[in-house]
């Protein structure tokens, strides 16, 4: 389980307050989704939650361990451990190749097998090609292999499919959802996208750095089923 107590924080020297005392739960192998518009703080909170960045105040844990008492080494060393990141921005190496860009998460968890992952994601074509030799959601399915090349306990994702047109961004999803079936870690999304919310466990709804709602879904739907 990971939890949030009180979570406060603020950038300008106190003067912006971006987090107002937010808590909350997420179960193992959850997947939750938090939903705001842009400036509502969602990304903020999603980096404190991952270890990112620290709050001002409040605690997060991970089942009995505290992330925010760790001082950096250890908590380099447990995002290593148990996070996998997947952004809006692909942050590929362009001089490498699909699949150098992906052994680079694999040899963080020591993975020897990550050419599994590449052809579950429908790379294994594309092994030598470079990110400007492929598609956006091409470049964007790399990011997905290489983060769960980890072996990731967490995933982290901000705005996955922001920049892909809807079929592409379909594609995209159903393979995370696959993923994530396949190997069920607890995912946590940040998106301002009320339809793809629909196919999450649980909603925060976050306005304003306060949390105006929190809610599952009994029903939760495919990345086909939702509209766009």
């Amino acid at each position: 389980m990971i939890k949030a107590e009180n979570i406060c924080k603020s950038f300008n020297n106190g003067t912006v307050e971006v987090l107002k005392n937010i808590s909350l739960e997420i179960e193992e192998g959850e997947f939750a989704v938090i939903l705001g518009a842009s400036g509502s703080g969602k990304s903020t909170f999603m980096s404190i939650l991952s270890g990112l960045e620290r709050p001002d105040s409040g605690k997060v844990f991970y089942g009995n361990e505290e992330i925010t008492s760790m001082n950096d080494k250890l908590l380099t060393d447990f995002r290593r451990r148990e996070v996998g990141f997947i952004f809006q921005q692909y942050y590929l190496l362009p001089h490498l190749s699909v699949d150098k860009n992906v052994r680079m998460g694999a040899d963080l968890a020591e993975n020897k097998n990550y050419r599994e992952i590449i052809e579950k994601v429908g790379l294994a074509d594309k092994l030598k090609s470079r990110p400007s030799e492929l598609s956006g959601g091409e470049q964007q399915r790399v990011c997905i292999a290489r983060a769960l090349a980890k072996n990731p306990n967490i995933l982290f994702l901000d705005e996955p499919t922001g920049a892909l047109d809807e079929k592409t961004g379909r594609q995209v999803l159903d393979y995370i959802m696959q993923m994530k079936k396949e190997r069920n870690f607890t995912m946590i999304m940040v998106t301002h996208n009320a339809n793809i919310a629909e196919m999450a466990d649980k909603v925060i709804k976050i306005n304003s750095g306060e949390i105006e709602k929190i809610y599952k879904n009994t029903s939760p739907k495919s990345a086909y089923e939702i509209g766009w």
